[in-house]
């Protein structure tokens, strides 16, 4: 058996056919595949995506996605290499090949000078466990809309010129957080493809806020208004000083609009405080696990495992 790369159109042609029950959503079949291919041509994609496979001679037998990212802690730099869409075939499953695949793929990326590698869990995290992985907190919040400040304020709609100031906002966040994923040009290029995708949701209508203060962005929020749920959906949000810090409740409610709920996966520090208390609880799927692939990335883990008020990532950063 052997781990090796699968060119972005054979993965189209002998993948997502399988897989599209899982993880295409709300997207037809030729979406699927074109979105997945838009990534994959995308500056991002052409240098920290890729899409592997375990075959056994011509035999596609498992298969995932693979990215790239860094995280910033105590002034150093961790690569990281990101496990998404672990896929077996059916009549393959039972038999150990989507194990022996993750095993050759931590032994390359220890090889390779990886620090560590990172997934999402929906099912199974003792799988991942028993490879190596450890469970990071990882939990969701909601909020009624009408706890938050109701202020008038004036928002508009993010369009493409808002992305420098979104980035802004998000930058100044950065330096209180204890470690953090670092957002290069690229990683933000994907981010904005996903966004304007909105794959991460099954549900609502993309729903994503700014709030300007002359020619600057003071505040942004990314998210889905899901009736259906009678929740907004949070992805992510920032301001810019202390000044638009003390609107972001209301910038919120604007996004609910009359939507009971707001909801989301618990904001990093810098961000949790922004937010009332409300009702916190564990995620039961996107489980964020890691696995240490060098001696400094064991202890940025016990870091990153130890107990907070805050969680580590935003859900624009799940795989």
């Amino acid at each position: 058996m052997r781990l090796v790369e699968i060119a972005p159109p054979d993965y189209a042609r002998d993948v997502l056919p399988l897989s599209a029950h899982l993880w295409a959503g709300r997207r037809d079949m030729d979406l699927y595949v074109a979105q997945t291919l838009e990534i994959a041509a995308s500056g991002y994609g052409k240098r920290h995506y890729k899409t592997f496979g375990l075959y056994d001679g011509p035999q596609l037998l498992a298969s995932f996605k693979r990215y790239q990212r860094t995280i910033r802690w105590q002034q150093r730099s961790l690569r990281g290499v990101g496990i998404g869409a672990v896929f077996t075939p059916e009549h393959f499953r039972g038999r150990g090949y989507a194990s022996a695949m993750l095993a050759m793929l931590l032994d390359r990326a220890r090889n390779d000078g990886d620090d560590f590698a990172y997934l999402f869990s929906d099912i199974r995290p003792h799988f991942y466990e028993e490879l190596g992985f450890t469970q990071l907190p990882s939990r969701a919040i909601s909020l009624r809309a009408d706890t938050l400040a109701d202020v008038r304020i004036e928002v508009a709609r993010l369009e493409d010129r808002d992305w420098s100031g979104v980035r802004r906002c998000f930058d100044l966040s950065q330096g209180i957080r204890p470690w953090a994923m670092l957002r290069t040009p690229l990683v933000w290029d994907w981010i904005r493809l996903r966004t304007r995708h909105g794959s991460e949701h099954t549900a609502g209508v993309e729903t994503n806020l700014v709030l300007r203060r002359g020619r600057s962005i003071a505040a942004y929020v990314l998210g889905v208004r899901a009736p259906e749920h009678d929740a907004y959906i949070i992805d992510e949000f920032g301001v810019a000083d202390d000044e638009a810090a003390a609107l972001l409740p209301a910038l919120l409610r604007a996004a609910a609009g009359d939507l009971r709920r707001i909801v989301g996966w618990l904001p990093p520090d810098g961000a949790r405080e922004l937010l009332p208390r409300g009702s916190v609880r564990k995620r039961r799927d996107a489980i964020f696990m890691a696995a240490p692939l060098s001696a400094v990335a064991k202890k940025w883990l016990a870091t990153a495992a130890s107990p907070s008020s805050a969680d580590g990532i935003w859900s624009t950063d799940h795989i």
